[in-house]
């Protein structure tokens, strides 16, 4: 593990739940953001993602972590609505979201990246910030066309408001700028913005240190536990990249074949023997 990883490296307190399943402990009175419950999706034959079931705490920092094809990103499609689950229950913050769409997941409290950057590119920084705020508009259509007062405060509102969410990351000096002229690290760090935007329970990243060097990587670890511990929400991340991984995940589930294999502490992940045949295709030797 990498100096950096061992510096944020959590030191949380992970507690059982009567289910069976951990949250750190100061989640433990709080009902969890999220429940997965023998949750599965078929297509045609194939089971791709099969009883897979899951506890995120209020504010935890969960990994979901397996093998190229194990039903990472499926998963992630099913709990943001893209796909229905065949069989199964997604709770949020105590809520079946059954019969959900996107957009009303979304407004639930659902926001995610995703592996291949989708940025609105030919626009400004700011404006995709002000597009992750729909969630949030309170202006009708109305004063929109004729320019009322009304419309006036909330454009006011939203620029304040988009400045606010890209100072966090440091990027309010590059609220003119267009979007795909950023650089790789940056357009990265707006897409998290964008989704924060959205005012979400539970923010899904997938892959988010992908094509990040050493140290965009270590600055995207110190970005995620601040937005866990300034907006207070819980991340759930899906990442290739182990040190990023055990570094600031306090739970973590390992995917193989569409079905959980082990679920645990960073440290009881890193030792368990089916998580290192599924990764390695055998038992490390004692």
């Amino acid at each position: 593990m990498s100096r950096v990883s061992e510096a944020l490296k959590p030191n949380t307190k992970m507690v059982p739940l009567p289910s069976d399943y951990i949250v750190p402990e100061r989640d433990v009175n709080e009902i969890p953001v999220l429940e997965c419950r023998h949750l599965g999706i078929d297509f045609g034959g194939l089971h791709a993602v099969e009883d897979f079931n899951l506890t995120v705490g209020k504010t935890e920092i969960a990994g979901l972590i397996g093998p190229n094809g194990a039903g990472k990103t499926t998963v992630f499609n099913l709990l943001t609505k893209v796909y229905a689950p065949t069989r199964g229950t997604i709770m949020l913050d105590g809520q079946d979201t059954a019969g959900m769409s996107i957009s009303r997941a979304s407004q639930a409290g659902i926001a995610r990246t995703f592996q291949n950057i989708r940025l609105f590119s030919s626009l400004s920084v700011e404006d995709n910030v002000r597009i992750g705020l729909h969630n949030q508009v309170h202006c009708g259509m109305m004063p929109g066309i004729f320019r009322t007062p009304r419309y006036w405060k909330s454009e006011r509102e939203f620029h304040e408001k988009s400045l606010e969410l890209l100072d966090v990351f440091d990027m309010s000096s590059y609220a003119g700028i267009t979007a795909g002229s950023l650089p790789y690290g940056a357009q990265r760090r707006l897409e998290i913005v964008r989704a924060l935007a959205t005012n979400p329970k539970l923010l899904l990243l997938d892959e988010p240190a992908a094509g990040m060097n050493p140290s965009e990587t270590a600055d995207l670890m110190q970005n995620i536990l601040k937005i866990r511990d300034q907006f207070k929400i819980s991340v759930m991340l899906i990442e290739h990249d182990m040190d990023l991984v055990m570094g600031i995940c306090e739970g973590i589930a390992v995917l193989n074949y569409g079905k959980i294999i082990a679920k645990g502490t960073p440290e009881q992940i890193q030792e368990n023997p089916q998580v290192i045949e599924a990764y390695l295709g055998k038992s490390r030797e004692a």
